[in-house]
């Protein structure tokens, strides 16, 4: 029997807020240490980020920013991806084996009015049902 590993959803930062960018920063996206620690994103870990003002889809890696501070920076070239303001989801992925999938549990960080202060903390997503799109 061969062994199987899939690549699955760890967590995601539902509809952040992007605070600012600084393009000669070192690092490439600074998250609120509070937002990490709730998340189970690690320090230079890889992410990825999809942003919904503009499309743009990246892969990056994540640093600490101020613990309280709300902060999440684009920084470095990923800076050239989105503005201050823009929405964004943040994901981090992981590859467990494939007997394991049906008990895994991501972590889903959902934002108050988009400002990045935590919400609700869930581990599923609703089944998008025809006719019948479930907005958050």
């Amino acid at each position: 029997m061969q062994f199987i590993m899939i690549k699955i959803l760890k967590s995601k930062l539902h509809r952040a807020r992007v605070t600012d960018t600084h393009i000669d920063y070192e690092g490439s996206c600074a998250i609120d240490t509070n937002l990490l620690e709730a998340s189970e994103i690690y320090e230079y870990e890889m992410i990825h980020i999809y942003n919904l003002n503009n499309g743009e889809r990246f892969t990056t890696y994540a640093i600490k920013a101020e613990a309280g501070s709300g902060m999440i920076t684009l920084n470095g070239a990923a800076a050239y991806k989105g503005k201050k303001n823009d929405l964004i989801i943040i994901c981090s992925y992981i590859d467990i084996p494939r007997k394991e999938v049906k008990k895994h549990q991501p972590k889903l960080i959902y934002f108050k009015n988009n400002n990045n202060e935590i919400d609700k903390i869930k581990s599923s997503i609703p089944i998008q049902r025809k006719n019948n799109v479930v907005s958050i």
